[in-house]
């Protein structure tokens, strides 16, 4: 097995769910696998399906949220010539390609209600029916499942059938998000530093020591997805050179942008810590923009007219004392604390804009005010 295929990490969590995934594998069951966007839900069904008695056959992903509803059910089962407008011709589904393999079914809850309906049938029986078609068919496919969704909350708003649900959770492993792993962190830099030095023939100097525990503080709320793109796009854009803090924050705050920091109901306190932190080395970042602006003008303010610079008052020279000692990391409750503070300063208490500024809704805003005493 090829090591891009391996579960990468050695953290108490990882080492836990590699273990619980080889015991899995060695069985027909069906799984369940739960986790945050891009935390790597398809390595771990690959890592189930080379481990098992079908890791000779076809592993068929198939992504239930990119497929149109109305075709879903035939790309799965297939269909018979004619069944419908453009079905010129009958066609085998991922189910019969599946046959002896292994068939991952990636967001599964996106699935509509009528199509579960029949998955829930081959799970119970193995049978299915074509598109148009009146003829049994049986396939001996594993089905592996995954989702970010809570499928207990879709369940309870009839936008997932329970029944369904209890079938694909005979096991459920749960990937933790990369911000919980440590210094897994890490460990996946180093392998696609290698992947990308290798693909584009890059040589590449490193990371500092700060840009390693930048990384490590940093929350990560696209998880292994978004460390995988952010270090190609570091050794492509900085042409392999080594990697300080101010380069990995640049690329960071651009990435954060993109992204908008979009707050998304329900969810944790700790993904609003993230966003919050995310806005805080954004903050960082145009205060060290800003900084360095001031440093190229101030050299020639006596030399340039009044007019055109602010006054800034003269500073009193400053003795040569020893260095000054690295501030300890504050803690992100009180990052969060300060923030909240200095945006309902900055907009003169007004909820709705400072809510919205920092990536949260009103209520959480409210309750926070609250535990804080601001």
């Amino acid at each position: 097995m090829s090591q891009e295929l391996d579960i990468i990490g050695r953290s108490a969590g990882m080492l836990q769910l590699r273990e619980l995934a080889i015991k899995v594998a060695a069985t027909d069951v069906t799984v369940l696998i739960t986790g945050e966007t891009g935390s790597g839900k398809e390595v771990l069904a690959r890592f189930i399906h080379d481990h098992s008695r079908r890791a000779g056959k076809s592993l068929i992903p198939v992504n239930c949220g990119a497929i149109p509803s109305g075709i879903l059910e035939s790309e799965l089962f297939g269909h018979e010539k004619g069944a419908f407008t453009g079905a010129v011709q009958a066609r085998k589904g991922y189910f019969e390609s599946a046959d002896k393999g292994t068939i991952f079914l990636d967001e599964i809850g996106e699935m509509p209600l009528e199509t579960q309906v029949k998955l829930l049938r081959i799970i119970e029986t193995g049978q299915f029916q074509r598109v148009g078609a009146s003829e049994t068919i049986s396939a001996d496919a594993r089905i592996i499942a995954a989702t970010n969704r809570h499928l207990t909350q879709e369940v309870a708003e009839k936008h997932f059938r329970e029944d369904l649900y209890y079938r694909l959770r005979s096991v459920e492993l749960q990937i933790p998000p990369l911000r919980e792993r440590g210094s897994d962190i890490l460990m996946l830099t180093e392998h696609f530093v290698r992947e990308f030095e290798r693909k584009h023939a890059i040589a590449f100097e490193g990371f500092s020591q700060e840009s390693g525990e930048l990384m490590l503080r940093y929350p990560w709320p696209g998880n292994v997805r978004e460390l995988r793109n952010l270090i190609e796009s570091l050794l492509i854009l900085e042409r392999g050179k080594k990697i300080t803090p101010d380069i990995l924050e640049k690329h960071l705050v651009q990435r954060s942008r993109h992204k908008g920091l979009v707050h998304e109901p329900g969810k944790s306190d700790k993904n609003e810590l993230n966003l919050i932190y995310s806005s805080l080395i954004q903050l960082r970042q145009e205060i060290s923009e800003i900084r360095q602006m001031l440093q190229q003008v101030l050299p020639y303010r006596q030399h340039a007219s009044p007019l055109l610079l602010p006054a800034f008052p003269p500073q009193p020279p400053v003795a040569a004392s020893a260095p000054a000692k690295e501030e300890a990391p504050m803690p992100l409750e009180e990052l969060e604390k300060r923030a909240i503070a200095d945006a309902l300063a900055k907009f003169d208490g007004n909820k709705r804009k400072t809510a919205q500024t920092l990536g949260i809704n009103e209520r959480t805003l409210y309750r926070k005010i609250k535990v804080y005493g601001l």
